[in-house]
């Protein structure tokens, strides 16, 4: 449900959207798809930056450390590298 709503809610809102987006792929990773949680999470970050809001970031790293677990995925490595940088 929550990516049938993301796919309608435009860029615009970027703070909203990055947030929305970091709870998506905490949602990914409960079900073990981590590839698509780092997706998410890059697509988020991508909205984040130049954000004046600093919530969605402290939400990106929170799930970025509950990521790196499974560092050895070369997408979630990639991912947590753009995130971290």
């Amino acid at each position: 449900m929550l990516e049938r709503v993301l796919g309608g809610f435009d860029d615009t809102c970027a703070r909203d959207k990055a947030l929305y987006l970091t709870w998506l792929a905490t949602s990914y990773l409960q079900a073990h798809e981590v590839e698509q949680a780092a997706a998410t999470l890059c697509r988020a970050h991508e909205l984040a930056v130049g954000v004046a809001s600093t919530r969605p970031g402290v939400r990106i790293a929170a799930v970025a450390r509950k990521l790196d677990r499974h560092r050895d995925v070369p997408e979630v490595a990639a991912a947590l590298d753009l995130v971290r940088s």
